[in-house]
């Protein structure tokens, strides 16, 4: 099973369609196809499927004459995160002209796979249409999906028609939908198209100004690590940060243990420090092990000062804000011009978690 990063997935499809690597919106990520559900792939992978949310459990029967729009997702990924109000919008339009939602919860870390929380991230995100939950990754593979996020348009009569991976092409895939409902015989099929309007983590990234890429925090995937000395895995380290710091590196300061997926502070003001030039900047981290289920405190600065306007939805003007269970939070949005800044987060409670930085 091929598991891209979340925030990797749109420089992997233009990789792949012969482009360049710089994170973008791409057209070539949409394709056209009449795939047979026989073949396994389809809505027969939700046979079976045990856990449902908003919805009890949906089946390629009782799916029979419906358009379907499949979209696999996991609730920590930005690209998820972004497409969303898209999937959102349609959903409410189109579900009384025959459109079912069906949103596949398949995870990337392993916080994902916790039922409780994926339905306490339903709730807070907003989402209303169908959830199946797939942290076993049985419908990612049957579908053979590679992307977080990844639509499938299917057919009234159970072909998979198209898909499209990553963000961007809202609108061909707004059309596509309007031709699968249409040749489904529905009488008020509609031309036109949404109009969104994302706020906080679900406004589109700035591409022009987005130069950093998405990182990971343990080892097991994690790049451009400045700490001397390294990563120690899998055993407390007091760790320091250097006294520069180039683009895209990034240190710990602190008592700290780094596993293959994830960072846990293990003693109060603890500190990840980040070099980076983005609009936004989100950090994937919760209450570790060690918080032992409380609430861990924490504080953000840019360039060695409070954040103010340039502050995140997470947290306030200077830069304080709370850990109340693993999900993305969003630290930074800045509100001038963008360029390079050095990032900084104190955990002033132990037990945080940390796991992977995106950015926006």
């Amino acid at each position: 099973m091929k598991l891209l990063a979340c925030g990797m997935v749109l420089a992997s499809m233009i990789a792949v369609a012969g482009g360049g690597v710089a994170p973008q919106p791409i057209a070539s990520a949409w394709a056209s196809s009449n795939q047979d559900p026989s073949s396994g792939r389809g809505l027969r992978s939700l046979d079976g499927a045990e856990q449902w949310l908003n919805s009890p459990p949906l089946t390629a029967e009782s799916l029979r004459g419906k358009v379907v729009l499949i979209d696999f997702w996991t609730y920590s990924c930005i690209n998820w995160r972004r497409e969303y109000p898209y999937v959102r919008a349609w959903f409410d339009k189109y579900k009384s002209q025959g459109l079912v939602v069906i949103g596949v919860h398949s995870p990337e870390f392993a916080f994902e796979k916790d039922a409780g929380n994926v339905r306490r991230a339903v709730k807070d995100i907003g989402v209303g249409y169908p959830v199946v939950i797939d942290s076993d990754h049985r419908i990612w593979r049957a579908f053979g999906n590679a992307y977080w996020p990844a639509l499938y348009f299917i057919d009234a009569k159970g072909k998979i028609r198209a898909h499209q991976f990553g963000e961007g092409d809202y609108a061909r895939s707004e059309r596509i939908i309007q031709q699968l409902l249409s040749e489904a015989g529905s009488p008020a099929a509609s031309t036109d198209l949404v109009a969104v309007d994302a706020r906080g983590a679900e406004a589109a990234a700035d591409w022009k100004n987005l130069k950093s890429p998405e990182n990971y925090v343990g080892y097991a995937r994690s790049q451009y690590f400045a700490s001397p000395g390294g990563v120690v895995p899998d055993r407390r380290q007091l760790y320091a940060s250097p006294s520069r710091l180039a683009s895209d590196q990034w240190a710990l300061s602190g008592d700290w243990t780094i596993g293959p997926e994830s960072a846990t502070s293990q003693a109060a003001n603890g500190r990840v420090v980040y070099r980076f030039q983005a609009r936004d900047l989100h950090l994937v981290m919760g209450p570790g092990p060690a918080a032992r289920g409380t609430p861990v405190r924490f504080r953000v600065r840019i360039d060695g000062k409070p954040p103010g306007a340039s502050h995140g939805v997470d947290v306030d003007e200077q830069g304080y804000g709370m850990l109340d269970y693993q999900r993305m939070y969003q630290l930074i949005r800045q509100a001038g011009p963008v360029a390079d800044r050095l990032f900084e987060i104190e955990f002033l409670d132990p037990g945080a978690e940390a796991f992977s930085f995106s950015f926006g």
